[in-house]
């Protein structure tokens, strides 16, 4: 394990937080609050912490994937937990575990919230709560390796490790013009959905930070009931940019190259719409007693559908109060998720169509065992090696959110409760079902809850294995 390495990196991320925390401290001074002082005070420590880190110069730049996971996952950690101490020192949210809670919910992207009065908050601590989306969405590292030359060329084990999806590959030969790519597209998306807002006459600062939750897919809102308050216009700019967000960046990059066909051929995209369009069908005819209009059935079903699909969270309604059917494919949109290569979370629209066709080729042995088949994606015979790490995947994340249900349900809350919880944590979606519901909240649990759904959130954003990595012993033998 080469730890230098993985100090200096660590000592970077303290220091780009602390770049991230001038803005908040800078909405501080423009709105005069006292929060000031909090931000600019956890600010200076990121950044005297940073430079005590890099002091000393690695003595070797060696990098490899098993220090590519640990980076990764400590990164996420120590990010939060500085993340969290201005709202923790401002008094503004008064448990540090709460704080925690909302802080690493804002670097996952999941959304979920402690808080019951949003409105209640500093106008730096609301900026700071959704500016936690547009980091994480993208990943911090991403960032840092589209600015900065890290370890040689050994940072392709840092991008893989954070990345999201069945695997990563560079745009380009070099990583940090791949990161690079990456950021551009993201600048560009989050001008325009602004942009949009701003011409929709959403005031410039709720603009800001609905973007910020829309392009980071994470769902906080700056208002108490998310976005429901909001105007149909308003609320069908952020449909279209959280379905926009939930595609593959690499479509983005070949149509950015001018290769349109190339980008339509994305075998993931299709399915990704194809299941969007038939969910929001079936709940918009099963809703259409509960609205004036059959429009507003259709506009807040694919709403709510892309919403959850896409793993950002946002409300426009109530839809715990909706038929058994719908608020089911809700829940199975949870698990499915965004594309492998987006903001979104969940288990990925790729992998579920692999599996589907495994499934498919299965059957066809049982009945044709002679059959020499292989499994075709995106115009590829997909390799046993990828085959079998999906299937490692899909088995982990179920052993996962079994064990996090069983200690979560150790409260004793209801059941769909529990399970939407989990659900709602370890897919990084936000809202779930019952008492954690989109007009409820996560503060009734206990510090104990609290902190297994706090590692869900960390294992879905990660794809469970470069925290999983972090966990086991072995990683930390000097031979291990």
């Amino acid at each position: 394990m080469n730890c230098s390495i993985i100090r200096y990196i660590l000592a970077s991320v303290l220091e780009f937080e602390a770049l991230f925390l001038a803005l908040p401290c800078l909405i501080a001074i423009i709105y005069k609050e006292k929060s000031f002082y909090s931000f600019f005070g956890v600010m200076l420590l990121c950044f005297v912490l940073g430079r005590l880190g890099k002091v000393k110069k690695p003595k070797m730049d060696q990098f490899y994937a098993r220090e590519g996971f640990v980076t990764v996952s400590l990164s996420w950690i120590i990010l939060s937990i500085m993340g969290a101490l201005p709202f923790y020192i401002s008094g503004e949210i008064p448990s540090y575990v709460d704080a925690l809670f909302e802080t690493i919910s804002g670097f996952t992207t999941t959304g979920s919230s402690i808080l019951s009065n949003v409105e209640g908050l500093s106008h730096c601590a609301l900026f700071w709560r959704s500016f936690t989306h547009w980091i994480g969405g993208m990943g911090v590292l991403v960032f840092i390796l589209s600015v900065l030359p890290l370890v040689g060329g050994y940072n392709m084990y840092l991008m893989r490790a954070e990345s999201t999806g069945a695997n990563v590959s560079k745009f380009v030969p070099r990583v940090k013009e791949s990161a690079r790519i990456l950021y551009k597209i993201y600048f560009a998306i989050t001008i325009t959905v602004v942009a949009c807002l701003c011409i929709a006459k959403v005031p410039f600062f709720d603009a800001l930070l609905l973007g910020f939750g829309t392009v980071g897919t994470g769902g906080f809102g700056v208002l108490n009931d998310s976005v429901a308050s909001y105007s149909v216009p308003v609320q069908a700019i952020l449909t279209v940019f959280m379905i926009l967000c939930g595609v593959n960046f690499n479509v983005y990059y070949l149509l950015q190259q001018k290769k349109p066909k190339e980008a339509l051929k994305c075998e993931e995209m299709r399915w990704y719409l194809i299941i969007i369009g038939i969910s929001a069908g079936i709940i918009a005819f099963q809703i259409r007693d509960s609205f004036a209009t059959g429009f507003q059935a259709v506009h807040h079903s694919l709403f709510q559908v892309a919403s959850i699909i896409t793993t950002t969270g946002f409300g426009s309604v109530d839809f715990d109060t909706w038929p058994a059917l719908s608020k089911s494919i809700l829940v199975l949109l949870m698990f499915i998720g965004a594309c492998a290569g987006s903001t979104g979370g969940g288990i990925k629209v790729s992998r579920i169509v692999v599996l589907c066709k495994n499934i498919k080729k299965e059957l066809s042995y049982i009945i044709h065992p002679r059959i020499v088949k292989g499994i075709h994606f995106e115009g590829h015979v997909l390799p046993k090696e990828t085959l079998k790490s999906i299937q490692v995947y899909l088995t982990t994340i179920t052993v996962v959110f079994t064990v996090s249900l069983l200690l979560v349900s150790i409260e004793n809350h209801d059941m769909i409760t529990n399970f939407t919880a989990v659900a709602a944590t370890l897919n990084n979606i936000g809202p779930g079902l019952g008492l954690v519901g989109p007009t409820q909240n996560f503060g009734f649990f206990s510090d104990f809850s609290k902190i297994v759904l706090m590692v869900d959130m960390l294992i879905g954003r990660l794809e469970l294995f470069p925290m999983l990595v972090l966990l086991s012993p072995s990683t930390w033998r000097k031979n291990g």
